[in-house]
């Protein structure tokens, strides 16, 4: 089956919009400077559980609209991979079987191994007809032009509960520059977090716990997340 024409609609921060572009032309410097596609606001009494969220990656904020944007934004913003997230980054048009066919995907991320387009839906909603159909074409669009395509849903409880935790660590700006150069220096491959926190006994113990829990945020520094994050974790450097 051949893949329908699809058309894609562009927001700035300026207030611009560029319409009905073709989607095989849509560049990812255009899309970089997109800003979300539908109008936010909060309003007491609303469903969703939305809010912005401040990405060390782009340092500036990201909206999600559902507790579950908000882990995915986490688990983005976490991977040293990921150079860039836009929220809502376009609208997609089509028209399949006669009928105009819309959809908004969750986010982009500009990652060094490609473009990723995210669509987030709980679990319990993708045997939905109508999600799996948008999902479809979606996903189709997306692959045609060798971009990644992928749908979210809920992760590993202990994993998110630890990135939510080294999330509190993830500013650099509110890291001492010295301690971390310390450690990097220091050969803490094998070693346990205990031990790591205690490697440099002339630094407090504040300022080298909040250091590792950087790394580990950064990925400099990796342990296994599927685990709750306790002294004895074992703590390898990434290659």
């Amino acid at each position: 089956m051949s893949n329908p024409a699809v058309a894609a609609s562009v927001r700035f921060r300026t207030g611009k919009v560029i319409e009905d572009l073709s989607w095989t032309t849509v560049s990812i410097d255009l899309l970089r400077s997109a800003t979300p596609w539908r109008t936010f606001r909060w309003h007491r009494g609303q469903k969703h559980y939305s809010g912005s969220y401040w990405a060390a990656t782009t340092r500036d904020h990201v909206i999600y609209e559902s507790r579950l944007e908000l882990a995915r934004l986490l688990f983005a913003d976490s991977d040293p991979l990921v150079q860039g997230i836009v929220a809502q980054p376009f609208l997609m048009t089509t028209v399949i079987a006669g009928g105009v066919c819309k959809h908004i995907p969750d986010y982009l991320l500009i990652t060094d191994e490609g473009p990723v387009v995210v669509d987030v839906k709980p679990f319990r909603r993708l045997s939905r007809p109508e999600v799996a159909f948008t999902f479809e074409w979606t996903r189709r669009a997306v692959e045609s032009r060798g971009w990644r395509y992928e749908v979210w849903s809920e992760p590993a409880e202990a994993a998110l509960e630890n990135l939510r935790f080294l999330a509190g660590y993830r500013r650099p700006q509110f890291m001492r520059s010295d301690v971390l150069g310390a450690i990097r220096q220091a050969d803490l491959d094998g070693s346990t977090l205990g031990d790591a926190i205690r490697r440099l006994p002339h630094e407090p113990e504040p300022y080298m716990r909040a250091a590792i829990y950087h790394l580990l945020w950064t990925q400099e520094i990796r342990t296994d997340l599927s685990r709750p994050l306790a002294s004895s974790a074992l703590l390898r450097l990434a290659s």
